[in-house]
This record gives structure tokens, C-alpha cells and sequence, in this order.
């Protein structure tokens, strides 16, 4: 940004009409320092590396520079983790714990405890993130509570995981009232992975039968189906899935233009993807508070990309109590007069 002094006194000042006043660094090249420190860059080396992509420009990314930022981002991450929800409000939650790889003051076991929930007006927004131990129900009982905590009054229709049963014991203990959804995405890994690769393709397809039903009936019917085929040679993959009917098929009583939203845990996943599935150890050891900033962080920058759910519509007959069947409101309907005078 051009810097312009006015020695003649005559009171001309220059305003840039692109860089806003006080601005150093562009706010995409802020978001990309979590990222480089997941995948292994150190806070030394920070300014090489982005000095590869942005050339001469990246020599104000020092050390201390890239340390204070860091800094700031767990101020910025303690101040939104104490927040007041007496006021929030969400139908549905996306819970999930993600390994990030990353190395920490206390590596084993450690994973970061992540929920996004959906907004009466259909947008998607930060809820909980937290470290936890092993995805364990004493960890997520500890989130949850602090939520309830900081005045959460009313808990979500339905929340969305995988089959981490910490996350679903706790969720009974502090909000019973919210409906299981399991996530298809994971429970299809699951039966895969004790099925042989030869019959993948078919399993798949098999499993798509159900949940791409346009009915609980029909999805009921397609379940016994694969249970009926695969018992025999299968076994335990006709476990996994008959152990958790009911939770597959929970998104059956929410708006059907709903339910591509709350069948996985997408929102979640492709979030971290880059993180969850694809770093390397970083050399230093992480600090707890540094290791919460760097995803909260990355999170933050996320949420500037996502969209509100579709049938935005249906979510105030949700609010209100109307039950929907196979993914329609059912309305109770007042018998004619004519009937009732018969």
C-alpha cells in the first residue's frame, strides 16, 4: 500500500480505495498460517515457505511476527470458547472427533472435539471445539455441559456422529432430548472393511438401497434385503449394520429436502480433510492452547464458505412441534361436517 505524506500543508490526504486502512497482511494469506503449522512448518520457517508462493512480499512473516499471531488467535480462541449461548438456538448438530496427527504436549489418545450446528435460518455455524481424550463420554459429557454451562437452553432435534460411543452416552446424559442420526458415510467404511474387496462394489450398492429409499418402509425393506443376502457369508458386517437400524434411520422424521445435510457428517469432514487426513508431524511439539488456535483458526476460515442447508422452510414447522413422516409434515386433518353429522 502506497504510503503518502503531505509536507505542503494544504490538507490533501490520500485514501486507498483497495487496502483499507491499518491492513498489513491480506487475510488469506492469515488463514493459510494454521494450515502450514498442521502440516509440519515451523514458526521459523514459516516466512521461507511462504516466500516460495509469494515471493519477495512474504519477508514481513518473521518469526516473532508468525509467534504473535499465534498469540492472538488463542486470545481470539479463549474469548469465543466463553461465550454467552443463552441467546443460540440450533436444529441440528454435526459432532465428530478428528485426529489431526499433529504432535502435542500430550500426543496419545488426544483429538479435537468438533461440533457445527445449523441456525433457525438454515445457516451453518460454529458450536464446540475442544480437545478430548480418545473421543471418550467423559470428554464430550465435559463439552456438552459447558455449553448448558454458558446458557444453552434448548438442545438440538438431532445430532449427527459417527459411531464414537462416547459422543452418544453423553449426549443421553445431558441432552436426551435430541434425536440419533448415524453418519452412512462411516458405517459404510465400516462394513466394508470386514467384507472382501471383491464385494465392495455390490455392497455399496446394496447399502445405497437403503438409505436412498424415498421411505422408512422401502429403506426397511431394503435392509432386510442385505441383511438376508450378506448373514451367512458376512456376518459381521450385517452386525454393524443392524446394531444401529434405528440411528440410520432417524433422518426419516425431518424435512426430506433435509436430508442429503444430516446423513453424514460432511460439514465436519471436508472442513479438516486437509488436516485430518493428509499431515505430517510437525517437528515442534504443540502446546494445548496453540493446538486449539491452529484449528480454530482454520475452522473460522472454513465457515466463511458455507452455505445454508436447502428447505430452509420446513425448519419453522420443525420449531414448532409439526412431526413429518418420510420427510413430510403430517397434518392432523378435522373430519367435514358432513362426516360428522353422518
Amino acid at each position: 500500500m502506497p504510503k503518502v505524506r503531505d509536507r505542503s500543508a494544504s490538507g490533501i490526504k490520500f485514501n486507498s480505495m483497495i487496502v483499507p486502512p491499518y491492513v498489513r497482511k491480506s487475510p488469506r494469506v492469515s488463514s493459510s498460517l494454521p494450515w502450514l503449522y498442521l502440516r509440519g512448518v515451523s514458526t521459523g520457517d514459516m516466512g521461507d515457505a511462504l516466500s516460495e508462493l509469494l515471493g519477495e512480499q512474504a519477508k514481513g512473516l518473521s518469526a516473532s511476527v508468525v509467534s504473535r499471531l499465534k498469540a492472538a488467535w488463542s486470545e481470539e480462541y479463549e474469548k469465543w470458547s466463553k461465550r454467552d449461548l443463552s441467546a443460540s438456538r440450533w436444529i441440528y448438530w454435526w459432532a465428530d472427533g478428528i485426529h489431526t496427527q499433529a504432535r502435542t504436549e500430550d500426543s496419545d489418545g488426544q483429538c479435537l472435539l468438533v461440533i457445527i450446528g445449523v441456525k433457525p435460518d438454515g445457516s451453518k455455524e460454529r458450536v464446540a471445539l475442544n480437545d478430548g481424550y480418545r473421543e471418550s463420554k467423559e470428554s464430550w459429557k465435559e463439552l456438552l455441559l459447558d455449553l448448558k454451562k454458558r446458557g444453552l437452553q434448548a438442545p438440538p432435534l438431532l445430532a449427527v456422529g459417527d459411531g464414537a460411543m462416547g459422543l452418544w452416552a453423553a449426549l443421553e446424559e445431558v441432552f436426551p432430548q435430541t434425536r440419533h442420526q448415524r453418519c452412512w458415510f462411516h458405517k459404510i467404511g465400516n462394513i466394508l472393511n470386514v467384507m472382501p474387496k471383491s464385494q465392495h462394489g455390490k455392497a455399496k450398492a446394496a447399502l445405497a438401497e437403503i438409505w436412498n429409499a424415498a421411505t422408512r418402509a422401502d429403506a426397511i425393506a431394503a435392509f432386510n434385503q442385505f441383511v438376508d443376502t450378506c448373514a451367512a457369508k458376512y456376518p459381521k458386517a450385517v452386525e454393524k449394520l443392524t446394531k444401529d437400524r434405528d440411528a440410520l434411520l432417524a433422518f426419516y422424521d425431518f424435512p426430506a429436502e433435509h436430508w442429503q445435510h444430516v446423513r453424514t457428517t460432511n460439514p465436519i469432514e471436508s472442513t479438516f480433510a486437509t488436516v485430518r487426513h493428509r499431515t505430517s508431524r510437525t517437528r515442534n511439539c504443540l502446546s494445548r492452547s496453540t493446538f486449539l488456535a491452529m484449528a480454530f483458526k482454520l475452522i473460522e476460515a472454513a465457515e466463511q464458505t458455507w452455505r445454508k442447508i436447502r428447505g430452509v422452510d420446513k425448519i419453522e414447522p420443525l420449531l414448532k412441534g409439526i412431526p413429518f413422516k418420510d420427510g413430510t409434515p403430517v397434518i392432523e386433518s378435522t373430519p367435514a361436517p358432513q362426516a360428522l353429522a353422518a
